[in-house]
Order: structure tokens, then C-alpha cells, then sequence
């Protein structure tokens, strides 16, 4: 048996090599420990109060709307963009949720506190009821904003019970639009950035899987089967693109690995990606990124970390692809972990939240 150890922060990991006629050994993922979580949860700790550099994305509709990001989003101002602000607040809330010495001195219960306010919301609500903005960050933002609830929810806290209360109305309104706006979408978009709907889909099932949002769920549902249920044969070769934070290809398979009954599944997969079920996936290795103060080239550490959460959930459901997806995914993990501390904002705003997402999705 041969090991392949990768222990920048985490515990090593095994990496079987399966022997012919041999029953494939389970392989160990990547662990969160204190450390690196203490890390993560110093980067959106450091920019939720930060209103510029901001990029905005809205449409003006008059001059009247020609104010900072404060003013108009006084929830979600900071870390650049709202949606990397809400899943900011994700990471905190799920590291607290396990780490609550991270925050010894309530600072940043405290910061949450004063954001999370019946008051801002009615500002942020007011903002997507805008004619003008209905579709503001469909359906990427909207994903983020669920996960931040599913998360809330889950939380025995009484700070999260009165954030969870204070959100709702605007993740109820967001929910409803998903399901008006899925059956309108007649083609799913399969880039590898924020448009990408099974990225959205697989957060937003989550969401409505753990909350009861039945409605919700079943409209996913229906319409994953839809987009995706006759695909076939997505070449990995052509990943990644060169600003790519997702995989086209691994967001599809995950998403239907939640969507589908597990035996329709493995068929379903063995026809798109018949790669995965092979000992050695030559075309599925860690990218690197030649500069991290470019806000897009980036986007490729993020593309490890992705990649990493999407082979750990396909192989949690498909139990005899562990030797060799797990393996795989615990090395694009460790290939971006040194780049999320102390790194150049046009990425430390977001990549620790989806190197957490790696750590933490089940």
C-alpha cells in the first residue's frame, strides 16, 4: 500500500492504491483543526466592516440610487461584494458554531449584532424589491444567503435564533423567485464562475433539504433531472477555464449525487464522467495561480478548493470511488491551503470560505 501524505495544516491522509482483486481501503479526509480554523475565520472577521474597495454590481435606475454600499446594503457591505459578505458570515457562523473561543471576547458577536438588524434588513429587502434589481445576484448570491439560514438554523444560540428571524423574509422572497425563475431557465448554465446553476442548485437543496422548504426542494429537484439527466460524457480536459472558481463538470455530478436515488446515480455518473470510477484520473490535477493580486486569476485556488468539496460529496454517496477520489480531493485541498492566510485581498476576502466549505460539507 502506498501513501501520499499532505499535512500543511491538517492531519495526514492516506492514499490507497488499490490492487487488483483487492477490496479498496477507506481513504481519511483533510480534518479542520483549530489553526487553520483560527485562520479562516480571520479573513471575514477582518473585512465585514471593510466598505471599499466594493464592487457594486446594481443597476441605477436614477440618480437617486447613487449611494455606497453602506448605505444601500448595511448588512452585507463588505469583504467587496455582497455575496462574498454573506458567505463571509457563513464561515463565521460555522466556525463559531465549533470554535466559540475563536471569538473569547464576543467582538465579533457584537459586530454581527449591529449588522444583523431588523432595521438594515428592510434596506436590503428594499433593495431587491427595486424594479430595477430583481435579478441582483441570481442565483449565486441567493445560494450563499440560504446556506448562511440553513446554517443559522441549525445553531442552538439565541444570537443566531434572532439573526435566523431577522433574515427570513429576505431568504423566503429569494426562495420564491428561485422556483419562478428555475422552470423559465430552459438551459442550465454551465460556466465556472458565479453563473454556474448547479453551484447554486447543490447550496440551495441543502438549504431546503434541512429547513422543510419542501417547495423548494422539489422545484431543484425537477428541474436538476431537466438540465442534467441526459447529459453525457463531460471531458475534464477541457477544465479549467482560466478564471474558473468552479468545475462545470464536478458542480453537475455533486448536485445530481443529491438529486438522484444512489444505483441511478452510479449509472447516471458512469455515462458523464466515466473517468471517476478509473484508479488514475490523469486530467484532474491541482492548478496553480501566477498571481494572486489579480482579482480572476485567483479564482483558481478557489477552483481547488471546489473541486475538493465535489469529490468528497460524490464519493460520500458513492462509497467504492473513496481510494480514489478522496485521495484526489485531499490533494487540491492541500495545494491551495498556504494561499488563504495573510494573502492579498483580491482573495482573502473569499477563498477561506470555500477552502471551509471543503472542510465542512457533508
Amino acid at each position: 500500500m502506498v501513501y501520499l501524505c499532505m499535512c500543511t495544516f491538517f492531519l495526514a491522509c492516506g492514499n490507497a492504491v488499490q490492487m487488483e482483486g483487492s477490496i479498496p481501503e477507506k481513504a481519511s479526509r483533510l480534518k479542520l483543526d483549530e489553526a487553520t480554523a483560527r485562520k479562516i475565520f480571520d479573513l471575514p472577521t477582518h473585512c465585514l466592516t471593510i466598505e471599499y474597495p466594493n464592487k457594486m454590481g446594481q443597476v441605477l435606475g436614477s440618480v437617486a440610487d447613487l449611494k455606497g454600499p453602506k448605505a444601500l446594503r448595511p448588512i452585507f457591505y463588505g469583504c467587496f461584494d455582497w455575496h462574498s459578505s454573506v458567505h463571509g458570515y457563513w464561515s463565521i457562523v460555522r466556525l463559531l458554531k465549533d470554535y466559540p473561543q475563536l471569538d473569547v471576547d464576543s467582538s465579533v458577536r457584537e459586530v454581527l449584532n449591529a449588522h444583523i438588524t431588523k432595521e438594515n434588513l428592510e434596506v436590503e429587502l428594499a433593495f431587491f424589491k427595486d424594479e430595477n434589481n430583481l435579478s441582483f445576484e441570481r442565483t449565486y448570491g441567493w445560494a450563499w444567503l440560504f446556506k448562511l439560514q440553513q446554517e443559522l438554523l441549525g445553531w442552538e444560540d439565541e444570537d443566531a435564533k434572532r439573526w435566523a428571524n431577522v433574515l427570513q423574509p429576505l431568504v423566503t422572497l429569494l426562495s420564491e423567485r428561485t422556483q419562478e425563475y428555475l422552470p423559465k431557465l430552459y438551459y442550465p448554465i454551465r460556466t465556472g464562475q458565479h453563473d454556474n446553476t448547479a453551484f447554486s442548485l447543490s447550496l440551495m437543496y441543502d438549504y431546503g433539504m434541512a429547513t422543510g422548504d419542501a417547495r423548494l426542494v422539489e422545484a431543484i429537484r425537477k428541474h436538476s433531472v431537466r438540465y442534467y439527466s441526459e447529459d453525457r460524457n463531460c471531458d475534464l480536459a477541457y477544465e479549467p477555464s482560466g478564471y474558473d472558481f468552479l468545475s462545470p463538470c464536478l458542480e453537475e455530478a455533486y448536485l445530481m449525487s443529491k438529486v438522484m436515488e444512489k444505483d441511478e446515480y452510479r449509472k447516471w455518473l458512469l455515462r458523464f464522467i466515466p473517468e471517476l470510477f478509473e484508479n488514475d484520473i490523469k486530467t484532474l490535477k491541482p492548478v496553480a495561480v501566477s498571481d494572486r493580486t489579480d482579482g480572476k486569476l485567483v479564482h483558481l485556488d478557489g477552483l481547488n478548493f471546489s473541486r475538493a468539496t465535489c469529490l468528497y460529496g460524490i464519493s460520500g454517496v458513492l462509497t467504492e470511488l473513496d481510494a480514489t477520489l478522496v485521495p484526489l480531493a485531499n490533494e487540491h485541498l492541500s495545494f491551495s491551503l498556504n494561499n488563504i492566510a495573510d494573502d492579498d485581498y483580491m482573495g482573502s476576502h473569499w477563498l477561506g470560505s470555500f477552502a471551509l466549505l471543503a472542510l465542512s460539507d457533508r
